[in-house]
């Protein structure tokens, strides 16, 4: 039992540090960051990402804004036999970057961290389905290619969120599924 209380405590730190609120691009404009950008790496405590990371690819997200200010993604994953396509329309929360997406069965809160809106945005996802709770944070690309100075920018981000270095997967670039197919 007390080999068991550290771990419970290291895990629940863990989820309180994941779900601790985290920076939004200051001045945050929506019409310059909408558009397409491409997901280059991303980094998780998701389960289900751990098991799938090494066997992801690069995938394209079509960023829009409702009129009332929300924030409309569709992203289109290459996946081995198809292209899988999602859309999820996240509310603003305040601060312009900072949305949410709830549901009976979860809760998704997303921030735009920081972008230079031409060239590259890092967002983070905190979201909380039932008991299980999952950290992400994405860098996105206009275009697939990613400088090694942007890459190593991300990754030193990666601890501050208590998240670790082996949960990182850099995908590899893909033209399979290109905006809209599905």
């Amino acid at each position: 039992m007390t080999a068991i209380l550290p771990s419970l405590a290291l895990a629940l730190l863990c989820l309180l540090r994941a779900g601790a609120e985290v920076p939004v691009q200051l001045g945050f404009n929506a019409d310059k960051f909408a558009g397409t950008w491409h997901v280059t790496a991303v980094v998780s405590n998701c389960s289900m990402f751990l098991k799938m990371k090494d066997g992801m690819k690069s995938s394209i997200t079509a960023i829009s804004f409702t009129p009332e200010g929300d924030l409309a993604m569709k992203l289109v994953w290459p996946l081995l036999d198809r292209c899988q396509q999602f859309e999820q329309v996240f509310q603003r929360r305040g601060q312009a970057g900072h949305y949410m997406s709830m549901s009976a069965q979860e809760k998704r809160d997303l921030c735009v961290m920081e972008t230079d809106y031409s060239h590259y945005a890092i967002v983070h996802e905190f979201q909380q389905n039932g008991q299980e709770a999952s950290a992400t944070l994405e860098l996105l690309t206009r275009e697939q290619d990613v400088s090694p100075q942007l890459l190593q920018k991300f990754k030193e981000l990666i601890p501050t969120l208590g998240l670790t270095k082996d949960m990182l997967a850099i995908l590899p670039k893909s033209g399979e599924c290109q905006e809209g197919t599905g």
